[in-house]
């Protein structure tokens, strides 16, 4: 089961914020939804830097990043 992290709509660094939670739970996958590049990029940063594969889809306007952890 997946864990949603809706960040649509927040500025930097509500993004970064909400998916560092998501992966100090622990709970993977995490997916997380975002719409600017800045977020995109800074939320996969982080996520790479915590050790997690990062796989970015882009679907319209929104981007959602896939971070696993093995």
């Amino acid at each position: 089961m997946s864990v949603y992290v809706d960040a649509r709509g927040l500025s930097c660094p509500q993004p970064v914020i909400l998916a560092r939670k998501a992966i100090d739970a622990g709970q993977f996958p995490i997916e997380v939804r975002v719409e600017t590049v800045t977020s995109r990029e800074n939320v996969r940063r982080m996520a790479e830097k915590q050790g997690c594969t990062v796989t970015v889809e882009t679907e319209g306007d929104e981007f959602v990043l896939t971070l696993t952890k093995e």
